[in-house]
């Protein structure tokens, strides 16, 4: 049985990483980010939704989410050969392009990751508005990474695009790790509830088999509780009764099959645990709103 039930959900919401850029500042700079809103239709056209990181590889920072529009001109104007794209700012102006400034007051990289909220994202839900993580020294090879992707950026190598990517990535999944492992006890949500005896346990028994015909009866004798304890203590810890979770993830995990293969509609249902397609259909449009081909072909054109 897999034991990474945060891998299983970072592959079924699709996440991945995208354009990647490398700031400078001095002079008082200030550098504003878009809502991920505006943002996705200019760096990530058809992700449903964009995250936002920014890892300071030298000097320091404030940091803060301001409410307001954002002006995005600068910012279509860019040509997508351009990336990864190199910016300074002299206080609030931005410099594009422009080449690396040693003597910056401070120096950012930031990037920007995709994934699926719907029909079911439940890491998206676990996660703080603004998560803030300090360098310390268990994380120190965070730091010579971060210094890495400066280089290839600044470099723009052949491949420097995919590997950039790829970093990324692997930068939200180490500081969503670090957010688990400094959760205070008692705490709820799923990030929780995946270092919990019994809830993890039901997770990943979910993950690693959801075309199985579980019952909450099963599970509870699977981990070593009562129904309804297991229950009780699963909707507490993520929100959702069992039953309810595995229908929402079974839609996930359709919508991915549904979006990176071209396999039938029934196998697909087959797939994620139900007999029929007609059945099938039924729960995906409850969910979504919508039944199965007709979102692909919605999704397949944007």
């Amino acid at each position: 049985m897999s034991q990474d039930t945060l891998s299983d959900v970072l592959r079924g919401v699709r996440l991945r990483g995208a354009v990647f850029f490398n700031i400078s500042g001095s002079s008082e700079w200030a550098a504003e980010a878009p809502p991920s809103k505006d943002v996705a239709p200019l760096l990530m056209p058809g992700v449903e939704h964009v995250i936002e990181y920014h890892a300071v590889s030298r000097g320091s920072c404030w940091a803060g989410i301001p409410d307001g529009s954002r002006d995005l001109a600068w910012l279509q104007q860019v040509n997508a050969n351009d990336y990864p794209l190199q910016v300074a700012y002299d206080g609030e102006r931005p410099i594009h392009p422009s080449p690396p400034d040693a003597a910056a007051d401070a120096t950012l990289v930031c990037g920007f990751l995709g994934c699926d909220l719907r029909p079911f994202n439940p890491l998206f839900s676990a996660l703080p508005r603004l998560l803030h993580l300090r360098a310390n020294d268990r994380n120190a090879w965070m730091a010579r990474f971060t210094q890495q992707a400066v280089t290839e950026s600044r470099a723009r190598r052949p491949g420097a695009e995919a590997m950039l990517a790829r970093m990324s990535e692997m930068m939200f999944v180490d500081a969503v790790r670090r957010y688990a492992d400094e959760l205070p006890a008692g705490s709820s949500g799923w990030l929780a509830a995946l270092q919990d005896r019994f809830v993890g346990h039901a997770l990943r028994l979910i993950h690693d088999e959801p075309a199985h015909e579980w019952t909450i009866e099963e599970l509870g004798q699977r981990v070593g509780l009562s129904r309804s304890t297991l229950h009780e203590r699963f909707v507490e810890m993520t929100g959702l009764p069992p039953m309810q979770y595995l229908a929402q993830w079974r839609m996930q995990s359709a919508a991915r099959l549904l979006l990176e293969t071209r396999a039938p509609i029934a196998s697909i249902a087959l797939d994620v645990g139900y007999d029929s397609e007609a059945a099938f259909s039924r729960a995906f449009k409850r969910l979504v709103g919508k039944p199965p081909a007709a979102w692909r072909r919605e999704r397949a054109a944007g």
